[in-house]
């Protein structure tokens, strides 16, 4: 099978896609636009890259020839385009078959919402391909609105074999902390503020902010505000190997998400992957992968005092935040096992190419 993935390849999820098909012994190329190329994935991937030319959407229809050349040269069995409003528009335009579209989040909950062309673009895209994804179930809701075509709901998942308890070291605090990037996007002033909140009870805690972004300054800055700088700790970006053993640093971790975009929520699979309980915002597809009060707690958006609420109530319960990891583990061996995921996406792949 020949797979061409029109997507980011900056993405990790991206990488991780391609990653695996070539790991099944797929011929895979990544094409991506030159703004969004990766050199470091390009030496694992085979990535070809998309010219721009002119600015804004006129870009997009600028690299439609460049593609058709591109595609003519690989032949692929299968042209697969991340990100309806952008990737997606230029795969369409190609009038190539059998031609898959996956929508990630503000592509389908804000672009086609922002002006007539844009809700054009969206339509037409998606009448356009064969087969339509989309990462969570509350995301195809939001799909169907510009399409009455079957939309698969197709779980980014986690790989298992990274992402898993480890042994905990005893230590006198506990952690508060969240791998996100620093934006308000992602609640991170929320959780902030929340944190400022519950120190006030809980001198013993401290707050873990894992990544990096534009608000970080802004953020530090909140934090000394507030009076809890010398408990906050912003480790900046750091490798994504890295990732599983700061989320198994914590004790509790938060996803205070503010929009609708956030249609899957990979970090809060992750953190639950590694046995640590989560409390998410009740925004996209953070309530779906999180099984209230099982998994995890499920506050409102934008709301400090519910976040910090929900804090306390983990932080005075040693053994219910026990309970919940323990949940988490099981609730994604079930349901978000990377591998699992990523194998039924091919079995999408063999259908269609079966004519099925």
């Amino acid at each position: 099978m020949k797979v061409a993935l029109l997507a980011p390849s900056k993405s990790i999820h991206t990488h991780k896609w391609a990653s695996f098909y070539q790991q099944r012994g797929i011929d895979v190329k990544v094409i991506t636009f030159k703004d969004h190329y990766s050199m470091e994935h390009a030496k694992e991937v085979e990535t070809w890259v998309l010219p721009k030319w002119f600015p804004g959407k006129l870009s997009y229809i600028s690299s439609v020839f460049a593609l058709k050349r591109l595609l003519l040269e690989f032949q692929p069995d299968i042209l697969h385009a991340h990100y309806v409003s952008s990737y997606g528009l230029v795969g369409a335009l190609t009038n190539t078959h059998p031609f898959y579209v996956s929508v990630w989040g503000r592509d389908i909950y804000q672009f086609p919402v922002q002006n007539r062309l844009n809700r054009g673009i969206v339509e037409f895209t998606l009448q356009k391909a064969d087969v339509i994804c989309s990462t969570s179930h509350v995301m195809a809701a939001e799909t169907k609105k510009y399409t009455d075509k079957h939309v698969e709901v197709t779980p980014f998942g986690v790989d298992l074999t990274i992402f898993k308890p480890l042994e905990k070291q005893k230590k006198e605090t506990i952690t508060i902390g969240t791998v996100k990037s620093l934006s308000d996007k992602y609640g991170i002033a929320d959780l902030i503020k929340a944190f400022a909140i519950v120190y006030k009870e809980y001198p013993h805690t401290n707050l873990l902010i894992v990544g990096d972004g534009p608000q970080r300054q802004e953020y530090e800055q909140l934090a000394e505000t507030l009076g809890i700088r010398h408990v906050t700790t912003f480790t900046g970006r750091i490798p994504n190997t890295e990732v599983p053993a700061y989320i198994n640093d914590m004790d509790i971790f938060a996803v205070p998400s503010t929009e609708d975009s956030e249609s899957f929520g990979v970090a809060a699979v992750e953190a639950m992957a590694c046995g640590v309980p989560v409390i998410v915002s009740n925004v996209g597809g953070l309530p779906e992968v999180v099984k209230r009060d099982v998994t995890g707690l499920i506050v409102p958006k934008e709301n400090p005092s519910a976040l910090a609420e929900a804090f306390r109530y983990l932080l005075q319960d040693t053994a219910l935040r026990s309970k919940m990891g323990k949940n988490g583990v099981n609730h994604v061996k079930q349901h978000y096992d990377w591998v699992d995921n990523a194998n039924n996406m091919l079995n999408l792949y063999k259908k269609t190419l079966k004519g099925v």
